[in-house]
């Protein structure tokens, strides 16, 4: 009976060892492998704001207003006169300085400079002929030239496929320069002939209002393209000459097609890096 039961233990011993044996043996133990660092982009600043230069070149068509003077002499003491007429089209250049406030607004301060619009008008009046006074009218040619400082905003009306559409307004003062005035009286009058009025220089009183279209060639670089209409109050246009004088312009109405350049500065920002992905790890089996 005692050798029965030792064999009994001994065989329980083996098998519970092949069995521990046989579970180690079915245990899977993966390799451990170290999860590298997980770098995350970089944000990208959302806001577009900056310092920005411009430079424009521009064709305009200015509307004379009409002028007003008064004619002094025997007889015709304050008699009030008018002036009218066209000018011709005339080449701009300016730029300016601006901040780009949001994606939706900017703001900026421009100089610009209207080469010579060449004037061509006329006045009707009275003449005398072997003393008679009789109706007349004279030939009148002159020209102006123009700096005007603005202050400008714009509203950006949103960005599709690089093209960004905007309106604006501005408000300033134009520094006005009228040429000499010849006024010239055709042969048949006892006045016939040409007389000088000096041109007239001063500031005045200017707003603009602006469309356009804007597309961002790169990150810094914008062409610009748009129309403007600008608004030159009156003021003095020639001086007194031959019993004439002076004489004021009501005001100048401006219509300028524009082209430009825009270059904000700012750092360049740098490409977002790719994002990691981990890799996810299932739990050892046992089996």
């Amino acid at each position: 009976m005692k050798q029965a039961a030792v064999k009994l233990a001994a065989t329980a011993a083996i098998a519970a060892a092949f069995g521990v044996t046989a579970q180690a043996a079915d245990l899977y133990e993966p390799p451990i492998i170290e999860t590298p660092p997980v770098h995350y982009p970089e944000a990208l600043p959302k806001k577009v704001s900056g310092w920005y230069i411009r430079g424009d070149v521009g064709y305009l068509w200015s509307k004379f207003g009409g002028a007003d003077y008064i004619t002094y002499g025997a007889g015709v003491q304050g008699v009030p006169g008018f002036l009218d007429g066209e000018l011709k089209g005339a080449f701009s250049v300016g730029g300016g300085v601006g901040y780009q406030i949001n994606h939706y607004l900017r703001t900026d301060v421009t100089l610009d400079f209207n080469f010579k619009s060449d004037f061509e008008g006329s006045t009707s009046g009275t003449c005398t002929t072997g003393g008679a006074s009789v109706a007349c009218s004279s030939i009148d040619v002159s020209g102006y030239k123009a700096w005007t400082m603005l202050a400008n905003a714009y509203v950006d009306l949103g960005t599709y496929s690089g093209i960004t559409p905007y309106v604006g307004g501005g408000i300033g003062g134009a520094y006005v320069k009228w040429h000499d005035l010849s006024n010239t009286i055709p042969p048949g009058f006892d006045q016939s002939g040409e007389y000088i009025h000096t041109g007239n220089k001063d500031w005045r009183f200017a707003y603009a209002l602006m469309a356009g279209v804007s597309y961002a060639a790169t990150k810094h670089v914008s062409l610009d393209l748009g129309y403007r209409y600008k608004h030159i109050s009156g003021g003095r246009m020639f001086e007194y000459a031959s019993g004439t004088g002076p004489g004021f312009d009501r005001s100048i109405n401006v219509h300028e097609v524009r082209a430009g350049v825009r270059y904000r500065f700012g750092a360049k920002h740098k490409p977002a890096p790719p994002v990691y992905e981990p890799i996810v790890y299932e739990p050892p089996v046992y089996k």
